[in-house]
């Protein structure tokens, strides 16, 4: 199967984030993509960590239909359109959903089939939280955190069947999330959007994903922000698609753009009958 993570340099204005993302989707697609996965918070990079409270959306169960107005939901609703328009599944990166405390929101991932329908929603669970004396980030502040893993499967054209795990940024510091989405069966692939920090970001970003391949044998797809934005903030980039192996199919620097891969179901089957371990944990 062909996937694709589209890194994105996304700006405070949501409509041009949201025409920049439509752009994106279909030149993966074009290119024969069939799952298709944008950054964390591509929808909105604003000037201040409280911009996503004034453009946090409702959840939207069922876009598939024609009786919600996109004007309610307008990013939920693009997503599915481009899934649906394209015939591809969408990972909406994140965007701010509303929870129950009025100044915090939930920084959500939702996924659409390429009928543009409903698939999975995934509230991120562990919030950053940095301060190196220079730079500070406190996800808590605005934000309320998940407390389901997600995962969800899906069929590709070729008829195979993939188990999908997810998670967001700042989850991928924390191994038990990964294993729990093992619990039931294992994942063929992990998919993390990210807005990872240049100062992490050089140090641990490809080291952490990496690890996450091979400890669980799984494909990893990680679509990022990759950049500086209006707010100076200076995100990591580095999308990149990496095999059970531990293997980089293919990375991007920094700056937009459109990172292919074709994940490999019969090599993951081969690394897994060859190296059981999956099959030798005693603990969780």
């Amino acid at each position: 199967m062909k996937v694709a993570a589209l890194q994105m340099v996304s700006t405070p204005d949501v409509d041009q984030n949201l025409a920049t993302a439509r752009r994106l989707i279909a030149q993966a697609a074009q290119a024969g993509a069939e799952l298709v996965a944008l950054p964390e918070y591509f929808c909105l990079m604003g000037l201040r960590d409280g911009d996503k409270l004034q453009i946090a959306e409702d959840p939207a169960e069922d876009l598939a239909g024609d009786a919600l107005s996109s004007a309610s939901t307008p990013i939920q609703t693009a997503l599915a359109q481009a899934a649906r328009e394209h015939g591809v599944w969408v990972i909406g990166g994140t965007l701010p959903l509303r929870s129950p405390k009025a100044d915090r929101v939930y920084n959500t991932l939702m996924v659409y089939g390429p009928q543009g329908q409903t698939v999975a929603r995934y509230d991120k669970i562990h919030l950053f939280c940095f301060d190196d004396g220079e730079r500070r980030y406190d996800e808590a502040a605005t934000l309320t955190p998940g407390d389901t893993p997600v995962a969800f499967s899906l069929t590709d054209r070729a008829g195979q069947a993939w188990r999908v795990g997810l998670g967001i940024c700042y989850d991928l510091r924390f191994p038990e999330l990964f294993r729990r989405l093992t619990r039931e069966a294992p994942c063929d692939l992990i998919v993390l959007p990210a807005a990872f920090t240049y100062t992490t970001g050089q140090a641990h970003w490809e080291l952490l994903l990496r690890t996450r391949a091979v400890e669980n044998l799984c494909h990893v797809l990680a679509p990022a922000q990759g950049g500086t934005h209006a707010s100076g903030r200076r995100t990591f980039g580095h999308s990149i698609a990496i095999d059970p192996w531990g293997q980089v199919l293919a990375v991007q620097g920094e700056g937009e753009g459109v990172v292919l891969a074709t994940l490999d179901r019969e090599r993951q089957a081969t690394l897994r009958a060859q190296l059981p371990a999956l099959d030798h944990r005693l603990l969780g």
